[in-house]
């Protein structure tokens, strides 16, 4: 499993509804294309959070890097809909800082670090 994370602040005009509702179009439909295995979107709460925090974390899951790999492929076919659901959500969007994780240890990992 690997997670695509993605901390997210939108325009100052852009709607929060409008955005968590564009962003489950896109995801939705990454989903049924078989392109991510699940997601979720969270907003920062109370104001709590540091000053390098933005208001939004997107969560994209990806069973391995091909499945990734195929995510990135879809984004970039030449298709109307495709240009049409990843615009919505782009349009939103004021900053992205982004960052792919894996579960630690992984694996190979622990297995490696039981040789040394």
């Amino acid at each position: 499993m690997n997670l695509y994370h993605c901390s997210i602040d939108l325009h100052h005009e852009a709607k929060a509804l409008s955005f968590a509702s564009a962003v489950d179009q896109w995801m939705g439909y990454l989903h049924e294309r078989g392109a991510i295995q699940s997601w979720r979107l969270l907003r920062r709460k109370l104001d709590m959070a540091s000053d390098n925090c933005r208001d939004f974390l997107l969560e994209i899951e990806f069973k391995d890097m091909t499945q990734l790999d195929q995510a990135f492929r879809v984004l970039g076919e030449h298709d109307e809909e495709v240009e049409k659901l990843y615009s919505h959500v782009r349009a939103l969007i004021a900053a992205a800082d982004i960052g792919l994780y894996r579960p630690f240890p992984d694996p190979e990992r622990a297995e490696r670090m039981a040789l040394i």
